[in-house]
């Protein structure tokens, strides 16, 4: 994806809807990964964060952090991502969630991909962590069913903006899944580029369990079976109860 990390341009993308209590955090967070790197393998890095119709303080918070704020008022993450990439400067693009901690070591595996002239993109394997037992077997399934079918999370991908471009960015279409149907688009088109995309599994970021924690457990069964979300992605009712009214 680069000719050299020295010379690279990052732009996180941080999708956002009433963010103000995560967003702070997970900021600094990304910020501190890139501190990480060795002196010769620096890069410039910039965050934007997309406000995607938020009702509370996200975009200050996002200012206060050092971040670029772009609007876009339609709620659907797929379009919070695109303007995201739209506004962004860097050759590399990096879509992380709102309310996702990434380690230390993130930033340095990430740009060791990043250079590595085979890769056409990928994402970070998840580390969730909800408090009820029963809730982190389950969703320890899902993630070695996602594992053999290579349905990446959105929670921290990652592309060169040519791929991205030549994939039309994310599906528009869809509110739920965008993240998983773009992975299998990028997949396609490393396949066709004679590159490949990588799952990095070793360094694993951590989505808020925020959802699992409140939620009764049939709804958190019903929400996050991939065939529901396959089923309904396009149905925007459907959705709105996970993007636009999770417990804060």
């Amino acid at each position: 994806m680069g000719d050299g990390m020295h010379s690279l341009s990052v732009s996180i993308v941080i999708p956002a809807l009433n963010e103000e209590l995560y967003l702070g955090s997970t900021i600094k967070a990304a910020r501190a990964a890139f501190l990480a790197l060795p002196p010769d393998q620096g890069a410039s890095v910039e965050v934007l964060v997309v406000d995607n119709g938020s009702d509370d303080d996200t975009a200050e918070v996002a200012r206060r952090n050092g971040a670029q704020v772009v609007f876009e008022p339609v709620r659907s993450v797929a379009r919070a991502r695109n303007a995201g990439a739209r506004a962004a400067s860097g050759a590399l693009l990096v879509f992380l969630d709102a309310d996702t901690f990434v380690p230390s070591s993130f930033g340095p595996r990430l740009m060791e991909w990043a250079v590595d002239g085979t890769c056409l993109g990928g994402a970070f394997d998840t580390e969730q962590r909800p408090r009820r037992p029963v809730l982190r077997a389950y969703l320890a399934l899902w993630r070695w069913v996602g594992l053999v079918f290579g349905m990446a999370q959105g929670a921290a991908q990652f592309c060169g903006r040519d791929a991205f471009e030549a994939l039309g960015g994310y599906d528009e279409r869809l509110f739920m899944g965008e993240d998983v149907d773009f992975y299998w688009r990028m997949r396609r088109l490393a396949r066709r580029c004679g590159k490949r995309t990588v799952l990095v599994r070793e360094v694993r970021v951590v989505p808020s369990a925020r959802r699992f924690d409140h939620w009764p457990l049939w709804k958190t069964l019903l929400w996050t079976n991939p065939m529901v979300v396959v089923g309904l992605g396009r149905w925007k009712a459907a959705w709105r109860g996970w993007h636009e009214a999770p417990p804060r």
